[in-house]
């Protein structure tokens, strides 16, 4: 039974598996951006620190657009869906932290929330079919391909560095601080 902190999330397993012990992790580290995101309106997920650019909201959208870019471009070889296939990325290749200014916070962590199903559900079929060595279908110009395993550390490092983007943020916005 997976241990619930006073922030809702499901503390990783002590003791499992490798593949429930690197889930675990990464869906740790996604109900910590939940968190971290949360009860925010627009000016709140809008907010910057210093002179970064960098927001909760943009945050968001570009951790939602990293889910579908590795778990389902990367892994799947699948082509881009809404809104990333039309996004004009020679022009703008922040395009993502940049657009998030015209979301809703609902259009925002729907987006986000759905990406992460997705993930989820992607990951459960590859699992099935073969497990972490599974390497992915699109391949580096260098001929490198990388496993499901390799994807999943890469994305717990994502979340893990622009977690603590989060935390300063958010504590700049209302005060909110913890891990």
């Amino acid at each position: 039974m997976a241990i619930i902190d006073d922030q809702g999330r499901a503390e990783p397993p002590l003791a499992a598996g490798e593949t429930q012990t690197l889930l675990g992790y990464l869906d740790y580290q996604r109900a910590t951006l939940e968190w971290k995101c949360s009860g925010l309106d627009a000016a709140g997920l809008d907010a910057t620190v210093g002179v970064s650019t960098m927001t909760l909201g943009g945050m968001l959208k570009h951790l939602a657009y990293v889910e579908d870019y590795w778990f389902s471009q990367w892994l799947l070889g699948l082509e881009p869906a809404p809104p990333w296939d039309t996004a004009d990325w020679k022009a703008d290749p922040d395009w993502d932290w940049h657009s998030a200014t015209d979301d809703t916070p609902e259009q925002l962590r729907k987006l986000w929330s759905e990406a992460v199903a997705r993930s989820r559900d992607r990951v459960a079929e590859v699992l099935a079919g073969g497990g972490l060595d599974t390497m992915s279908v699109r391949v580096w110009h260098d001929g490198d391909t990388p496993s499901l395993r390799w994807i999943i550390l890469h994305m717990i490092e994502e979340y893990a560095r622009h977690n603590g983007h989060a935390d300063l943020i958010r504590e700049s916005v209302d005060g909110a601080t913890g891990e």
